[in-house]
């Protein structure tokens, strides 16, 4: 390599001609340091992803927070695209598949993050817990774990939601005389008598397909199988879904469906119609996920709410499952695309801290949903059917969900394996299939 050496007056005059060229600066006038620091800071843009599209009073609270950091943070302009629940995951996808990922989007956990992990597509946060330590020690325990694949985290949950739990209206079944199921044999007996009398039973609106496997299935299989079955099936480690125990569930589900458990449109309404049938006293019970007790209070008719109780799928004979369990998850959380980097990825972390910290979590627990830190109900303030689910949710255990624990191929089969069953399907073709469908998609991904 060749040096060049100049001498002192001609090292002055490149300097010069050199400052000049690039910023136009002379030497008779230095930088105005008073303008640069009155200059506006640079201005940060992110394009984020959610699914709180609806209008409803957990959609309002995110939306909230999301506007709050937009106020409380100028110089961060957020790109917000709101999704709606049912097409947000096929279409972030989409989205990935085509390498246009956003900036920051909603994952969901287990399952969802694995292959968002393994596709290299986003990026773990632990530097960033590691350093806001006491903030990220008030989550309940394991309250991460659903977000973490070989030891890093990838993202902050922000609600607990169990996705199954038994909605009925006490004064219906006091009418009938009918006892509130504790087994599945007094399940059935309260269905046969709500269909003599005119009353739907259960409400279902399982439009999308997923709410009958998420609502109702991945309880009443654990009651049958019990947990360690589904976590070595899932794994296809020394368990296969054509084995009987999952064969029975299936038949348990198809159960319901011949016994008119559900009214008969119940694959062309939605969550939001399914509900409506519940708060207009045309059906005794539905089964959703915590999420619905916040609407309720929002908009269910005062008779409906004070009748109004919550409790659990009951127990099957000979089930291997706890029957004081439901299935559930943690909420969503924001992950980083694996490209966000520098004073976006730090703005990114930000907008992670503001949507998940101890004063969000307060106003969501204040707005009567579940969330996953350590903070206690204000018992002056909610309503009384938040702290019955508040409660109920001490005492029960959670389940894994098959909907975030099997792969994204196999719940889609799982999906239109329950609308097969509920047409009359065979419980043991359906099981092939998801069984063919699981161990295909892990065999790919070893």
């Amino acid at each position: 390599m060749r040096y060049i050496f100049l001498s002192g007056s001609w090292k002055i005059f490149v300097s010069l001609f050199i400052c000049y060229l690039i910023s136009g600066c002379t030497p008779t006038a230095p930088p105005d340091s008073s303008a640069q620091s009155d200059a506006e800071p640079k201005k940060i843009t992110l394009t984020v992803w959610h699914d709180w599209a609806a209008q409803d009073s957990t959609s309002d609270i995110m939306r909230g927070l999301l506007s709050q950091f937009q106020k409380d943070n100028p110089q961060i302009e957020l790109r917000l695209q709101s999704v709606i629940p049912d097409t947000y995951q096929s279409r972030l996808k989409t989205m990935a598949a085509a390498d246009e990922l956003p900036d920051v989007f909603l994952i969901g956990p287990d399952s969802m993050t694995r292959e968002f992990v393994r596709g290299g597509l986003i990026q773990p946060i632990d530097d960033f817990l590691k350093a806001n330590l006491t903030w990220a020690e008030g989550f309940e325990p394991r309250a991460f774990d659903s977000f973490t694949v070989e030891d890093e985290k990838y993202s902050v949950p922000m609600t607990l939601s169990p996705t199954s739990l038994v909605f009925y209206n006490q004064a219906i079944f006091d009418q009938y005389q009918v006892p509130v199921p504790q087994t599945w044999e007094e399940l059935m007996y309260a269905i046969n008598i709500f269909n003599k009398h005119g009353v739907i039973p259960i409400a279902l609106g399982n439009k999308s397909t997923s709410a009958a496997p998420s609502s109702i299935f991945s309880t009443l299989a654990d009651r049958v199988t019990g947990t360690g079955w589904f976590m070595d099936v899932m794994k296809q480690s020394g368990a296969r879904f054509t084995d009987r125990p999952f064969i029975d569930a299936l038949a348990r589900m198809q159960q319901l469906a011949h016994a008119k458990a559900f009214q008969d449109n119940f694959s062309f309404i939605d969550s939001n119609q399914m509900e409506q049938m519940y708060v207009h006293k045309q059906a005794a019970m539905f089964i959703e996920g915590g999420w619905a007790v916040s609407k309720l209070i929002a908009e269910a008719p005062k008779d409906v709410l004070e009748s109004t109780h919550i409790t659990v799928l009951p127990a099957i004979p000979d089930g291997k499952g706890e029957p004081m369990a439901t299935s559930g998850v943690v909420g969503k959380g924001f992950a980083l695309n694996a490209k966000l980097k520098g004073e976006r990825r730090a703005a990114a972390l930000k907008l992670i801290y503001t949507m998940a910290s101890p004063e969000a979590q307060r106003k969501m627990l204040n707005g009567h949903l579940l969330v996953t830190y350590r903070i206690d109900v204000d018992r002056t303030a909610a309503h009384p059917l938040f702290i019955e689910l508040y409660d109920l949710m001490k005492k029960v255990k959670l389940l894994p969900a098959y909907e975030t624990q099997l792969t994204t191929a196999a719940v889609d089969t799982l999906n239109e394996g329950i609308q097969e069953l509920f047409k009359g399907g065979y419980p043991e073709t359906i099981a092939q299939k998801l069984q063919d469908t699981q161990a295909n998609v892990l065999g790919k991904l070893r």
